[in-house]
C-alpha cells in the first residue's frame, strides 16, 4: 500500500510524521513573521513558534493555528459566517464538495471552519501550483491539506498529472473516506457568473473506463455567497483592461488578493451544502462522454444557483444595472444608499472611464441574481 501511495507524494499534503519539520522550516523563513503580524496582529513571533514546535499532526495544527486564523479573520472582516445543508451529510462519508469560487484563501478556510464546527474532519484542499510556488506558502499549504494542481507543461504533461489528481481524489473519497475541496472552475469567477468547467468532469473521469466500476465521487454542489465581494475592485480592473488588451497577472498579484480578502469587508457569508451527484461517466465514445460532462456540469450549476444566498447587495446591483425597480421587495432604501456609498468608495480611485467600470462592478453583483431567477 505505501509502495501504491508514493506516487501520490509529488501532490499530496503532508501527513502527520511530517508536520513538525516543516513547522520548524516554516518559521525560519524571512516571511514568518510578516504573515503572522497580518493574520494575528500582536502574537509574540518566539512564544508561537515555541508552542508550534509542540504540533506533530495535522489535526493540531489546524486547531491550535488556521482555526484561531480564520475565525479571527471571520470576527474582524465580516458580519457573521452561516451554513445550510451540512445537516444533510454522513459523517462516515467522504464527499467532492464542487464549489463555486470567488475568494483565493477564503472559501476554503470557510468550509474547514464549517466542517469542523459540525463535526466532521477538515477536507483536502486543491490549490493551483502557482499558490504554493513561494516557500512559505508551499510549506503552509502543504500543512494544511493542500493538493497541488499543476496545469502547465505539454499536452502529454498535463494528461497525466490530470490522471494522478483523479487517481488521489478516488482514493481519498472512495477509500480513505475523507471530503476534499476544489473549485468549479480554474480560477476565480471574476464576473459573478458562476459556471462549472466541462474539464473538471473530464479529469475526474479519467480514472472511469468501461472495464473499472464508476467510482462513487459524492459529487456536491457548494453555494458560496459574499454579502460584500472582498476583492471585487480588483476584479473590475482586471476585466476592464482585458477589454483593450491581453491581461497579464504580476508576480505579486495573488499574494495581493489573498490579503485583500483576508482584510476587507465581507459582510454577511453564507455557505450552503447541496445534494450530492454520483454521475456515470462511461461512454461508448467521445461525443457521448463529451454530452455527459455538459449534462453533470448543468446539474451542478442548478444547485449552485438555486441555493447561492442572495443579498440586498445583488438585489440593489440588478435593479440598478437594469434600471429597473423589479427586486425593489428585497431591499430597502437605507440598503440602496449603503450600497451606492460602498460602490462609490470603491471606485474613487479606479482610472478608466467611470461608467464602464460602474457597470463592470454591478455585474458581479448582478449575475447571481440572475442565474438564480432564470434556472427556476
Amino acid at each position: 500500500m505505501a509502495e501504491h501511495l508514493s506516487k501520490f507524494d509529488k501532490i499530496r499534503p503532508y501527513n502527520d510524521e511530517e508536520i513538525n519539520p516543516a513547522l520548524l522550516r516554516m518559521g525560519q523563513d524571512r516571511m514568518f513573521n510578516r504573515i503572522l503580524q497580518f493574520l494575528m496582529p500582536g502574537t509574540n513571533s518566539e512564544q508561537f513558534m515555541k508552542n508550534m514546535e509542540q504540533i506533530n499532526s495535522v489535526f493540531k495544527f489546524q486547531l491550535n493555528f488556521m482555526y484561531p486564523v480564520v475565525t479571527n479573520i471571520i470576527k474582524s472582516s465580516s458580519d457573521g459566517l452561516t451554513s445550510s445543508g451540512f445537516e444533510n451529510l454522513d459523517k462516515d462519508k467522504g464527499y467532492l464538495f464542487a464549489s463555486n469560487h470567488r475568494d483565493i484563501f477564503l472559501d476554503s478556510a470557510f468550509l474547514q471552519i464549517l466542517l469542523y464546527n459540525h463535526g466532521f474532519d477538515t477536507s483536502y484542499i486543491t490549490y493551483g501550483s502557482n499558490l504554493v510556488e513561494t516557500p512559505f506558502f508551499g510549506e503552509l499549504g502543504r500543512l494544511n491539506k493542500t493538493i497541488v494542481v499543476t496545469r502547465d507543461g505539454s499536452s502529454r504533461e498535463r494528461y497525466n498529472y490530470s490522471k494522478l489528481l483523479s487517481e488521489y481524489i478516488r482514493y481519498l473519497i472512495t477509500v480513505q473516506k475523507s471530503s476534499v475541496w476544489i473549485s468549479q472552475r480554474n480560477g476565480r469567477t471574476k464576473d459573478g457568473n458562476d459556471k462549472t468547467q466541462p474539464g473538471l468532469l473530464k479529469m475526474l473521469s479519467i480514472c472511469c473506463t468501461p472495464e473499472h466500476d464508476t467510482p462513487e465521487l459524492n459529487i456536491t454542489p457548494l453555494s458560496i455567497s459574499y454579502e460584500y465581494e472582498p476583492c471585487d475592485i480588483l476584479k473590475v480592473r482586471e476585466i476592464y483592461i482585458s477589454r483593450n488588451k491581453e491581461y497579464v497577472k504580476s508576480t505579486s498579484e495573488d499574494l495581493t488578493s489573498i490579503l485583500s480578502g483576508i482584510k476587507e469587508n465581507k459582510g454577511r457569508i453564507h455557505f450552503s451544502v447541496g445534494q450530492p451527484i454520483n454521475p456515470d461517466f462511461r461512454a461508448e465514445d467521445e461525443k457521448h462522454t463529451n454530452v455527459i460532462f455538459r449534462e453533470v456540469a448543468h446539474l451542478i450549476d442548478k444547485q449552485i444557483y438555486e441555493n447561492y444566498k442572495l443579498w440586498p447587495s445583488n438585489y440593489i446591483a440588478a435593479d440598478l444595472l437594469k434600471n429597473e425597480s423589479r427586486y425593489l421587495e428585497y431591499y430597502t432604501s437605507n440598503d440602496k444608499d449603503k450600497f451606492e456609498d460602498y460602490i462609490g468608495n470603491r471606485l474613487k480611485s479606479s482610472e478608466g472611464d467611470h461608467q464602464t467600470l460602474r457597470r463592470i462592478f454591478l455585474r458581479i453583483y448582478a449575475n447571481p441574481v440572475f442565474n438564480h431567477h432564470s434556472n427556476k
